[in-house]
């Protein structure tokens, strides 16, 4: 089995171009949602957009960690922020993150809210069927990629960058 190459350069997304992404999706779903579950951090951005558009306020997070590369791919996840059994169960969950890589995140937390007694549906911008490590995909997506994706809101930010960033002043 040959690994899929990656490409050269990175695709620079903007904000323009997430949101005409949203709106390719949202048409796609099948509401309506009990709740929306982005997923920390690459599902904030386009949890919150889709949110908002569909006017729900039931809005849950999950951060999950996977061992460093390197480790077992099979190991199991460490859920550093999940919702209670509670706020799940009997709730069709809309599952929201940025980008469907290798499926590991988005398959871990659909099997906790389905242990949890909810139903979740799983949504991205960016689907990579390339590099996916299950048959099955997302159940929506905006577009298909083999490319890495560098999102708007992932640009370097932050205090040690802001001398960089920053006019400074004389």
């Amino acid at each position: 089995m040959t690994l899929p190459t990656m490409p050269s350069s990175p695709e620079f997304l903007t904000w323009q171009d997430v949101d005409k992404l949203i709106d390719y999706l949202l048409p796609q779903l099948r509401g309506p949602y009990d709740a929306l579950l982005m997923i920390t951090r690459g599902g904030l951005v386009p949890g919150g957009l889709i949110a908002q558009a569909l006017e729900m306020n039931y809005v849950l997070t999950a951060a999950v960690q996977f061992p460093e590369a390197g480790q077992a791919r099979l190991a199991w996840p460490n859920f550093l922020q999940f919702p209670e059994d509670k706020l799940l169960r009997g709730r069709r969950v809309l599952v929201v993150d940025d980008i469907w890589a290798n499926g590991r995140t988005i398959t871990t937390v659909k099997g906790r809210i389905v242990a949890a007694g909810g139903t979740p549906e799983a949504a991205v911008l960016h689907y990579k069927p390339g590099t996916s490590l299950f048959r099955s995909g997302p159940d929506y997506y905006a577009a298909v990629t083999d490319r890495f994706i560098v999102y708007p809101w992932e640009i370097q930010r932050g205090p040690d960058r802001l001398d960089e960033t920053v006019p400074q002043m004389n």
